[in-house]
């Protein structure tokens, strides 16, 4: 007789994916929906839950047919320095301005990899941070302060 194996780590992602899509599917009914030459403002959120569940089933098909690796060791380290990156982009924003909120946040995320140099990190963020002005304040003409009160200029 043939057992069954299945792949744990894509039979959980597969499961989390369709619950989150649904969770955000159920949710987007409460708005109005519309049609697809008129939309409401559920329907794009509508819209996106479902391909999030398609994609959960596509996973969740992969945990069946293929065997995959086990789920390996937490990565702390990127847990640790990647969760708290936008918290303190969002926490300095207004007051640091856009140019030192980004260059920190930056500065932090990048310190998620054990191979990270401290120079590089640097060169990385201010690279980041000339882009990411470039981009939001020149580009797409962002309303938002460069440099922020808490640093007098």
């Amino acid at each position: 007789m043939n057992s069954l194996k299945v792949d744990t780590t894509n039979l959980i992602c597969g499961l989390l994916l369709i619950a989150t899509g649904l969770f955000f599917a159920l949710e987007s009914l409460d708005l109005e929906l519309g049609t697809a030459l008129r939309m409401g403002p559920g329907y794009f959120p509508f819209i996106l839950a479902c391909v999030l569940i398609l994609l959960g089933g596509i996973v969740l098909g992969q945990a069946v047919r293929v065997q995959g690796e086990p789920i390996g060791a937490i990565a702390w380290r990127g847990m640790v320095f990647i969760l708290p990156a936008p918290i303190i982009f969002g926490l300095t924003v207004r007051g640091l301005g856009f140019v030192p909120a980004v260059f920190i946040c930056a500065l932090v995320a990048a310190f998620a990899s054990q191979r990270m140099k401290p120079l590089t990190a640097v060169a990385l963020s201010a690279a980041l941070t000339v882009f990411s002005l470039l981009v939001f304040s020149y580009g797409l003409g962002l309303p938002f302060r460069t440099f922020g009160p808490w640093l007098g200029f």
